[in-house]
């Protein structure tokens, strides 16, 4: 007979065999799909836009201090 119900991890103590929760690969794989996780809900808020500032206002000041420095470098 099969239950529906998610398995129970193991109360030490009770009868259960001693055996560790999870393994060195169990853990290793959760970092790596939570920082995979983290990697998509970024690019998802990215993508969502409503941004505060337009990109194009910040490649502009960009360029501004660029030719600014190219400026002070050359009259110098």
């Amino acid at each position: 007979m099969t239950s529906d119900l998610p398995h129970q991890p193991a109360v030490p103590g009770q009868g259960a065999p001693d055996k560790p929760e999870r393994s060195a690969d169990d853990v290793l794989w959760g970092r790596i799909n939570r920082k995979r996780d983290r990697i998509r809900a970024e690019i998802r808020r990215n993508r969502a836009g409503g941004h505060k500032i337009p990109t194009w206002v910040l490649a502009a000041v960009l360029l501004l201090l660029l030719v600014g420095w190219a400026v002070l470098l050359i009259t110098s």
